[in-house]
């Protein structure tokens, strides 16, 4: 039986909030086996312009505190 993007959508969203979760960490799970093999690499070059641009003070750090804050009041919206 095949069933369209649409129909499974609707399947899903009938589960129950645990449910959901749990079938939401297998996708994600999943989906981190198929990570480019170059992702640390590259998360680390990203690193290094980071720091090098705030040493050279072409950027503001913040407080992790107001960051943490920022994350958390958009993943409310």
């Amino acid at each position: 039986m095949v069933r369209t993007l649409a129909e499974i959508e609707q399947a899903i969203l009938r589960l129950n909030q645990k449910e959901r979760a749990a079938l939401a960490r297998n996708i994600i799970d999943d989906l981190d086996t198929v990570l480019d093999e170059n992702v640390d690499r590259l998360w680390l070059e990203e690193a290094q312009q980071r720091y090098q641009a705030y040493i050279a003070g072409e950027t503001k750090a913040k407080p992790a505190q107001e960051v943490f804050d920022k994350a958390r009041r958009r993943l409310r919206q």
